[in-house]
């Protein structure tokens, strides 16, 4: 009797045992996982000039490495159809992708749709779609988006970028040829959801008035993620308004919410000739987050809180990580953005890349 109950508890034992090394080995959904993304789109170009980074501890170390350590786990990259040059086109984005990979980052891409910048002003049409009819552009946009999931694999896409007005401007979009837009939409997602397992697709809208009306204009599209833009000098300087238009969205809607961009200064001087975007303390959330050092990590650190806080709030992507002045202090045409990098003007890592450290 004592023998049989003795077996039957190895039995129960062993079994136990089993089943949570079963359950260990399951893979993390990726759904669990909180973005802390930065996007770094230009860093290919700038790396060509050889700087030198440095930790927050002043060593110096791998661009790359140092995100990683401070818990970055997302790179977003913009891609262009046929740039000027080779940055931000097929080829450029897809070997840095690889290389990302390498890193353990997860790979976001944001197609432009373009060859060069598309956001709310200017959704332009890239030159080689151009003269083609409706039916034929439908196409080009389902292979040619086709062709960049199957060959770059990504975790995220973007159809679109800041797609406010629409795309493919004049034939999609939003306002003059809606049901185009929403046809050119259905392409690409078509083209996502065939020929990618586990790509999660995430339509872009910049800032936070007239979200509602937006995502109301595409919700027969078949999407996983809202992304909002949020700067504080175009969008508003209420970080509780972006909370509840993220909350009021994801609750309308039935959808995860990320904060597909966002960025912050850490100064008001410049390190280069460039004019910068943001210099005037009238563009600042003030006094709550001043242009220092402080300002910017705790800026990024409500950005972070308040993507936790909403339901369905997934993550944050900083844009402009990599916006040093890499062409020197005298050049006229870098970067406008080396005051809202996420390294000081000796590239060394600041007190908010700490921030995306997800605790």
């Amino acid at each position: 009797m004592y023998k049989k109950i003795a077996i039957l508890f190895i039995l129960i034992i062993l079994i136990s045992c089993n089943k949570e090394i079963i359950d260990d080995s399951n893979p993390v959904p990726q759904d669990s996982q909180f973005i802390t993304a930065v996007d770094i789109s230009r860093y290919p170009e700038i790396s060509k000039t050889n700087p030198i980074f440095y930790d927050t501890e002043g060593n110096q170390k791998d661009f790359l490495t140092i995100l990683k350590e401070n818990g970055v786990n997302t790179i977003r990259l913009r891609l262009w159809v046929n740039p000027a040059n080779e940055h931000s086109g097929f080829n450029e984005v897809k070997q840095f992708a690889q290389t990302l990979k390498n890193y353990g980052f997860a790979i976001w891409l944001t197609l432009h749709y373009s060859d060069t910048w598309a956001d709310p002003g200017k959704q332009n049409t890239p030159t080689q779609w151009q003269n083609f009819d409706f039916p034929a552009l439908k196409n080009i946009v389902y292979n040619y988006t086709k062709k960049v999931v199957s060959e770059i694999q990504p975790s995220y896409i973007q159809i679109g970028n800041e797609i406010n007005t629409g795309f493919l401007h004049p034939y999609g979009n939003i306002t003059s040829n809606y049901q185009q837009f929403i046809d050119l939409m259905h392409q690409g997602v078509k083209a996502v959801r065939e020929n990618a397992n586990d790509c999660k697709i995430i339509l872009h809208f910049a800032g936070i008035e007239n979200a509602n009306w937006f995502y109301n204009k595409v919700k027969s599209i078949d999407y996983d993620i809202i992304g909002l833009s949020y700067y504080p000098i175009w969008h508003g300087k209420s970080l509780a308004t972006l909370k509840t238009t993220m909350q009021d969205l994801s609750n309308s809607y039935n959808k995860k919410v990320v904060i597909a961009e966002t960025a912050y200064p850490f100064t008001l001087q410049w390190n280069d000739w460039t004019t910068n975007i943001v210099g005037l303390n009238s563009q600042l959330i003030l006094p709550t987050y001043p242009a220092t050092t402080e300002g910017q990590r705790m800026f990024i650190k409500e950005i972070k809180n308040i993507a936790k806080g909403v339901k369905n709030g997934i993550g944050f992507c900083y844009w402009g990580a990599e916006l040093i002045a890499w062409k020197g202090n005298q050049s006229k045409n870098a970067s406008p953005w080396e005051n809202q990098a996420l390294f000081n003007f000796n590239n060394k890592a600041l007190p908010a890349l700490s921030e995306f450290k997800n605790e």
